[in-house]
């Protein structure tokens, strides 16, 4: 079985010179670091036989966090992204059969964003945008954003949704606790509120064909459908929303096992979400492969739907 992997992160080391220093929030040890430090930068030496050992026949590749979101700056983030893209293009060039792009996006300026989305897609082929969740503070159902969604549809490419654009306010819950703050809970959280927001917002009332992807089996939010439905029914909205939250899953709303590796999890995310809203994905570097094609593999579901989600939604999806 083959496999295309969906979240898998890079660096520019230039770029750093280019942005905003950014805190690094999330204690981690000096050993996981050194790891993944020389594994993001690099294409050759690590990334392509770490694919090879494990059947990764395609990575989807995407600028690190906090990506362009780190930029206060618009003209700033306007250059930087047009920059990093054309990097990101020109590594795809070298591994054409291995290597696909999601775009990074200026949405400091939205109206930038839109036509940095259609210069990536049209003119580099890449097969998406991917976004590290708010920017500045600013979420994706605020109305100056909705140019991007119609664009997102008319170009029938999907929209990433990841955690780790920097924290604007000091959540409470985590005081005293840095432990929590990052991928171990703190981002599961704030992505999964973001979603959320997009759904009551009426997103995707207003863009029926827009896609959005969630990592990390959607965030939390997948084994939560029937409570979201439950207690929308006892809520007193202004605007109803088209369809119940739930229905918004396996439609519009599509997940990916990155950073997940337990197979029962995947099997449940299939059982909840759908054996076609499901797409592999490793979080390289920050993952360990061979784990994350356990998940697939150990997971107690049909060889056909294996397959879907090694691969086959993603090339549905992505066009592949």
């Amino acid at each position: 079985m083959t496999y295309i992997a969906l979240e898998e992160a890079f660096i520019i080391p230039e770029l750093f010179s280019r942005q905003p220093s950014s805190p690094q929030k999330i204690q981690v040890s000096d050993q996981y670091v050194k790891d993944w430090g020389r594994r993001l930068g690099d294409f050759e030496e690590h990334r392509l036989p770490d694919m090879d050992a494990h059947g990764i026949d395609i990575q989807i590749l995407s600028l690190s966090v906090p990506g362009i979101q780190a930029d206060t700056d618009a003209v700033a983030a306007v250059d930087n992204a047009r920059f990093a893209n054309d990097f990101l293009a020109q590594t795809i060039a070298r591994h054409p059969t291995r290597f696909r792009g999601f775009a990074a996006l200026p949405l400091q300026d939205p109206a930038a964003a839109v036509t940095e989305l259609q210069r990536c897609v049209e003119q580099l082929g890449f097969k998406g945008a991917l976004v590290n969740d708010h920017t500045q503070g600013r979420y994706l159902d605020d109305p100056a954003y909705d140019e991007l969604w119609s664009a997102l549809e008319e170009l029938r490419v999907p929209l990433y949704l990841h955690p780790g654009s920097l924290p604007c306010d000091d959540w409470h819950v985590m005081r005293g606790r840095p432990e929590m703050y990052g991928a171990s809970w703190s981002w599961q959280a704030e992505t999964g509120g973001h979603a959320m927001r997009l759904i009551y917002a009426g997103v995707f009332d207003r863009h029926p064909a827009a896609t959005l992807i969630l990592g990390h089996l959607g965030e939390f939010l997948p084994f939560q459908r029937s409570r979201l439905d439950s207690r929308y029914r006892s809520l007193r909205v202004d605007e109803p929303l088209q369809r119940m939250p739930s229905q918004y899953f396996g439609s519009n709303i599509l997940i990916t096992t990155s950073g997940v590796l337990a197979p029962e999890a995947v099997q449940a995310a299939v059982l909840t979400i759908g054996a076609d809203a499901v797409m592999f994905a490793v979080d390289y570097p920050y993952e360990v492969t061979a784990d994350a094609v356990a998940s697939i593999e150990k997971a107690d579901l049909p060889s056909q739907v294996k397959e879907k989600v090694a691969h086959l939604n993603a090339r549905r999806v992505l066009r592949i």
